[in-house]
């Protein structure tokens, strides 16, 4: 599914329509540029999954917990250099816990993502309009 957004508030709504068919255990990939709006889309999905759950960028804690049931997780990998370094985050043991996994920057770390990700692209920035493919 290819979708565009022209604003923050479009890529978050985006993202709530793909939160409405999540479930347990799913993992979404993102990726994009810096300034894309991966943030933006999780916030989005984070609203109908969790609505109270504050979400911000987990760029320097690598991991942000929102609660809910399942747990939602949102992970940022843009500070991770390799497999090592996303082990001792204890990544995977959020990854098998059966809760809905939001990751940025899975470039970053290839071998890590799940094969059955959901995978979501988000090109363009600033100001500009955005493409976003959801597959």
């Amino acid at each position: 599914m290819i979708f565009k957004s022209g604003s923050a508030i479009q890529t978050e709504q985006i993202g709530s329509e793909l939160a409405k068919k999540l479930k347990p255990g799913d993992f979404v990939a993102l990726y994009g540029d810096l300034g894309a709006g991966k943030t933006a889309f999780v916030r989005g999905a984070v609203s109908v999954l969790n609505p109270r759950a504050p979400v911000c960028s987990p760029t320097y804690s690598i991991v942000n917990c929102y609660g809910g049931d399942p747990r939602i997780y949102h992970f940022d990998l843009y500070r991770i250099e390799n497999e090592d370094d996303l082990y001792s985050t204890g990544y995977y043991d959020y990854v098998e816990e059966g809760a809905i996994v939001f990751c940025e920057w899975c470039e970053k770390v290839p071998s890590a993502i799940p094969e059955n990700a959901i995978k979501v692209t988000i090109k363009g920035d600033g100001d500009s309009e955005r493409v976003i493919e959801i597959c």
